[in-house]
């Protein structure tokens, strides 16, 4: 099959290239009509047949009416082409009985052919150009066996039978060019929208959030993670300053000195750290600003493990050769506070060497926990089961001087996490709040309080005390390595606390509480997918 056959217009064009031609026949029978009712028809028909000549333009009107009504939808070739051939014999039949090429009407069946085969395949077409060729050269010889005058038109007759040929060839190459232009528009135009698909899903699921402000710094556009690090629900359509000054002021500063790097901020109250950067984008003749807004709290997070990975391997080190040394130091000093003739002020001496080195055993100890600690493994808990069991042996240990309340929800609450390191945190985490509590009270007291989170669904545990709590300038560095907000203290509890709860992917956050007292919750994984 050649590439003329294959070649067809969609079914939108083809009805309107229907109702167009429609249009036109109509337009020509009423020409026709109008002229035959007219007094310039004398000079026209000198030379044909004036009354075959007045019936064929009425009928031509008329038949043309009826198809106009019948024959407004339809795409199916044989259907189009019996019209263009129908079209083609009558406008033959007129050009007979208007006298041949005198009469003007030739030019309309070369128009006939052009519009047949703009709706028809290649094959199809070209019958109908040789079928209109075919006519102009027959009908020119048969007038001029009848009338001499018309002997003289056979080139004239030849010349628009190949005009036929020509208009035919011509509009089915135009055809086919335009085919394959709006077939290249198409693959195109689905190739657009698979990359704003795409774009959308990237940005959709880009961890770095973006912001799109116009002049009068207005979002545009806000992805996901951007209304998560700013924690807003809302951004798009609405005017930046009222949602996050911290970040428009972070725009001024880099306004005033784009070569300078902007400053950190918070998008709300114990939200992560974002580093802001600003790209002017010049969109449909606006000047509009582009915001990247990267999560550096993780990246920090990142960089803090390596240099306690360092730090871990060089202290464990020089914690086994400090460990011989301060053990002989302890050994030394409790033989000499046995010593009966030993002073109450050299007792006292004694009794600060051997604490002290019990602090340093105690950082030691801790120090290698952090280079040696070992990997999680997580088990099916049952959190109800398991926190009584612990808060029974933990009273039995604190026997008259702390009150542990235990505060547990109804039904089953299971997660998968390593027993010996709940353990570890729990004891950590209550014996911080019993300390505080004691200071401010008689006698200390702790609750533990076991539920699932309304929104995820998720196992979570309190651990609520009522002592003084941790001052807001305090909280930023809670977590961190050798931050404690005692003298005496390592501080590495809590790290080491969320550590072990991230190994088994667990949270621990600290929730301010309103008045006085901390609290620290643990938000454990589904034990589906903490294995």
């Amino acid at each position: 099959m050649s590439s003329a056959e294959l070649w067809a217009p969609s079914a939108e064009q083809g009805q309107r290239i229907l109702r167009l031609y429609h249009l036109y026949r109509l337009s020509v029978g009423l020409a026709l009509v109008l002229l035959i009712s007219s007094d310039m028809h004398r000079e026209l028909l000198e030379m044909a047949d004036p009354q075959l000549f007045r019936f064929g333009s009425w009928a031509y009107l008329a038949i043309n009416v009826v198809l106009g009504v019948l024959l407004q939808q339809t795409c199916r070739s044989l259907a189009l082409f019996a019209l263009a051939l129908f079209d083609v014999t009558l406008l033959s039949t007129l050009f007979y009985a208007g006298g041949g090429l005198s009469s003007g009407l030739a030019p309309l069946l070369v128009i006939s052919v052009a519009i047949a085969n703009s709706m028809l395949r290649g094959r199809l077409g070209l019958v109908i150009a040789a079928l209109a060729s075919s006519g102009l050269i027959y009908l020119t010889f048969y007038l001029s066996l009848s009338k001499s005058a018309a002997a003289s038109q056979y080139v004239q007759a030849g010349a628009l039978g190949a005009l036929c040929f020509a208009a035919a060839l011509i509009i089915q190459a135009l055809g086919r060019r335009l085919q394959q232009s709006e077939s290249l528009a198409r693959r195109h135009a689905a190739d657009v929208a698979d990359l704003q698909a795409l774009n959308a899903l990237i940005l959709q699921r880009m961890r770095t959030g973006i912001l799109v402000l116009d002049p009068q710094r207005r979002v545009l556009l806000a992805n996901p993670s951007s209304l998560t690090l700013l924690g807003q629900r809302q951004l798009v359509t609405q005017p930046l300053d009222e949602h996050c000054p911290a970040l428009l002021e972070c725009l001024h500063q880099w306004q005033e000195n784009p070569a300078l790097r902007p400053q950190t901020l918070q998008g709300f109250a114990e939200g992560p750290a974002l580093q802001p950067s600003f790209v002017p984008l010049q969109r449909k003749g606006e000047r509009n600003l582009l915001i990247f807004l990267e999560d550096v709290s993780q990246i920090a997070q990142q960089a803090q493990q390596l240099k306690l990975a360092a730090l871990g391997r060089l202290s464990a080190g020089i914690a086994h050769e400090i460990r011989n040394p301060l053990g002989a130091i302890s050994h030394a000093a409790q033989l000499l506070q046995e010593a009966e003739d030993l002073g109450p002020a050299d007792r006292r001496l004694t009794q600060i060497i051997l604490d002290h080195s019990r602090r340093m055993n105690l950082v030691i100890e801790n120090v290698l926990q952090l280079s040696r600690r070992r990997e999680a493994e997580p088990q099916l808990l049952d959190l109800r089961y398991w926190l009584h069991r612990f808060a029974g042996e933990l009273r039995e240990s604190r026997r008259g001087d702390a009150v542990l309340h235990l505060e547990c929800a109804t039904g089953s609450i299971q997660t998968r996490m390593d027993p010996q390191q709940l353990t570890q945190i729990l004891t950590n985490l209550v014996q911080n709040g019993l300390r505080h509590s004691a200071r401010k009270h008689d006698k200390g007291q702790v609750w533990l309080r076991l539920f699932r989170d309304e929104q995820t669904q998720l196992p979570v545990l309190e651990v609520v005390d009522d002592g003084d709590g941790i001052p807001p300038e305090q909280r930023g560095n809670l977590f961190e390595p050798f931050f404690s907000t005692e003298s005496k203290g390592t501080g590495l509890g809590l790290y080491i606390s969320r550590e072990l709860c991230e190994s088994n992917r667990a949270r621990l956050d600290y929730v301010p509480r309103e008045g006085s007292g901390a609290c620290f919750r643990i938000t454990f994984a589904h034990p589906k997918t903490a294995s």
